[in-house]
């Protein structure tokens, strides 16, 4: 499993996993039974401002419109520009809370320790099985994560002997053979750039013929209007439009669809997990209106929404791990 999930995480699980008891399994995701619907308390009132993931953007306002049916008097902005933009907004106190692909890096916890002096908390509040699409009419089904790093990055540190640049060089015949790729992807701004980057280009270089889209639905639409594109997106960003392949870790080896119970189980390599980061001080309770919202995202209700938005939900066990990180 990628660093993404945590051993931790990866652990649980599997034991979870492994009881084979949980409904979410199957074809058509529903939530944990044992998650816990939320409870609504007292005093929740005032401005809540989130920065940070695209990959986020969408579910943030799905919890905002169920946050704001219990709290009316709570009014929730949202920007969601990239996983980057988050850091910086926690530190200078533009954001309550920031929504992050990808794990933060140790110069981001730094700085916002530097000023607080105490690092920032993170609170998984979903899955996600990042996924390389191509085109509805292309008739690949599967890649070895060795080409894709072919496929995507300049200097092939997954061991391929030569760059991929066209239709041909992944099996595909007839009038695809010689048609090249066109490749598509995010900023260098975005979370899930820099984990596809990460974890799926061994930390090489983008090809400087990925042509960066602002956001995960771009990348989406355009590989949904060119039949020879592939790119790279989250699972809750997948239309009519596009098909996401099943990955295997390497030539060869048994490639799996980004399924949640692949997730789970660890066999999808690129499955990770979505973070809420906030700025707790130890021992000193949260603001109470953003450890409601933290509450709420984690609830039965907010899991739905998980589901609702195309994402994959926290089994009940790690939902309430999450939770207990809150007192």
């Amino acid at each position: 499993m990628k660093k993404g999930l945590g051993k931790k995480w990866l652990l649980a699980a599997t034991a979870l996993v492994a009881m084979s008891a949980s409904p979410a399994l199957a074809e058509n995701i529903s939530v944990d039974s044992g998650l816990k619907g939320y409870a609504k308390t007292e005093g929740v009132s005032g401005n809540l401002n989130s920065i940070g993931s695209d990959t986020l953007n969408n579910l943030m306002t799905f919890w905002a419109e169920g946050f704001r049916k219990q709290y009316p008097n709570v009014n929730i902005q949202i920007e969601g520009k990239g996983s980057s933009t988050a850091p910086p907004a926690l530190i200078e106190g533009t954001a309550q809370i920031g929504p992050m692909s990808r794990e933060m890096k140790k110069s981001e916890i730094e700085a916002f320790e530097a000023k607080y002096g105490y690092k920032p908390l993170a609170i998984g509040v979903a899955l996600d099985s990042l996924a390389v699409y191509v085109n509805k009419d292309n008739p690949l089904e599967q890649l070895s994560l060795t080409q894709v790093d072919a496929i995507f990055s300049k200097n092939r540190k997954s061991g391929a002997a030569e760059e991929i640049s066209t239709w041909g060089q992944v099996a595909l015949t007839g009038e695809w053979a010689g048609k090249p790729m066109s490749l598509y992807g995010r900023n260098s701004a975005s979370g899930t750039y820099g984990y596809f980057k990460e974890n799926a280009l061994a930390k090489g270089d983008f090809k400087d013929t990925v042509k960066e889209q602002p956001g995960s639905a771009s990348v989406v639409l355009s590989i949904t209007e060119d039949k020879a594109g592939i790119g790279y997106s989250g699972i809750g960003y997948k239309t009519s439009g596009v098909k996401a392949l099943a990955l295997a870790k390497k030539d060869g080896e048994t490639a799996y669809a980004p399924t949640y119970e692949n997730v789970l189980e660890g066999k999808y390599p690129l499955g990770r997990m979505l973070y809420l980061y906030v700025g707790k001080q130890p021992n000193q309770p949260l603001p109470k209106m953003v450890e409601e919202f933290l509450k709420y995202a984690l609830s039965k209700e907010g899991q739905e929404v998980v589901v609702k938005d195309g994402y994959l939900p926290l089994p009940a066990a790690i939902a309430e791990k999450q939770l207990n990180l809150l007192k």
